[in-house]
C-alpha cells in the first residue's frame, strides 16, 4: 500500500468517527466532514471559528450519489429541474455548485437551516477517491479560519490549522486557487 493509500485508509477511519480532515479539490482546499451527520457538521465549524447559519457545500463522487442528499421525486430519482440536466452534463465533474431541494437525511446544521442544499461534484482525484472510499457525502468549506484567505496548498491548510485537524491530504497546489461558481438550480 502507498502513502496516499494509508492517508486514504486514515481519513475514512477520522470521518466515519465523526472528525473532520482536509482534502484537496480543484479549486481550494476543503474541510471535510459527514455531510449525514450533525455533529460532525458541528465540528466544520468549531474548526473554523464559522458561524452555524452558514451553509456547508455538500461533495459526492458520483451521481447516484446525489439520491442521499437532494430530494428525491416520486421514483426515487433527484429532484433536478430538466434545464440543469446539460450543465451538469457538461460541468460535474469540476468546480460548480448547485442549490437543489435538501433531502431530509441532510442535517439542516449542514445547510445552514435552509431547506437547499449546496451540492458539487468535484474532478480532483484525492477528493473523489475520498468520497467513494468512505461511501459518504462529505460536507466541505474551505479548509481555513473564517474569514482568511481560501487555501491553495497543503502548506496554507498547516499555517492556519495547525492543531485543530488530525490529518491534511496534500494534494499539490489547486488548479483553480478559488471558489467554486454557484448556480441556483431552483429559478429559471
Amino acid at each position: 500500500m502507498n502513502s496516499l493509500d494509508t492517508d486514504l485508509e486514515e481519513a475514512v477511519e477520522l470521518l466515519k468517527s465523526g472528525k473532520p480532515v482536509v482534502m484537496p479539490t480543484e479549486t481550494v482546499y476543503g474541510l471535510a466532514a459527514n455531510a449525514i451527520s450533525a455533529t460532525a457538521a458541528a465540528s466544520i465549524f468549531a474548526v473554523k471559528n464559522r458561524p452555524s447559519d452558514n451553509p456547508l457545500i455538500v461533495h459526492i463522487s458520483s451521481m447516484d450519489m446525489l439520491k442521499q442528499v437532494v430530494a428525491l421525486d416520486g421514483n426515487g430519482e433527484p429532484v433536478i429541474p430538466s434545464c440543469l440536466r446539460p450543465v451538469l452534463d457538461r460541468f460535474w465533474p469540476g468546480p460548480l455548485t448547485v442549490l437543489l431541494p435538501r433531502n431530509d437525511r441532510v442535517p439542516l446544521e449542514v445547510t445552514g437551516g435552509l431547506e437547499t442544499v449546496a451540492v458539487r461534484f468535484p474532478r480532483h482525484p484525492i477528493a473523489k477517491a475520498l468520497i467513494e472510499k468512505c461511501g459518504l457525502p462529505l460536507a466541505a468549506p474551505s479548509a481555513n479560519l473564517s474569514g482568511r484567505p481560501s487555501p491553495t496548498c497543503a502548506e496554507h491548510v498547516f499555517d492556519d490549522l495547525n492543531g485543530r485537524v488530525e490529518l491534511i491530504l496534500d494534494g499539490g497546489k489547486s488548479s483553480y486557487g478559488f471558489e467554486s461558481t454557484v448556480l441556483n438550480a431552483l429559478c429559471d
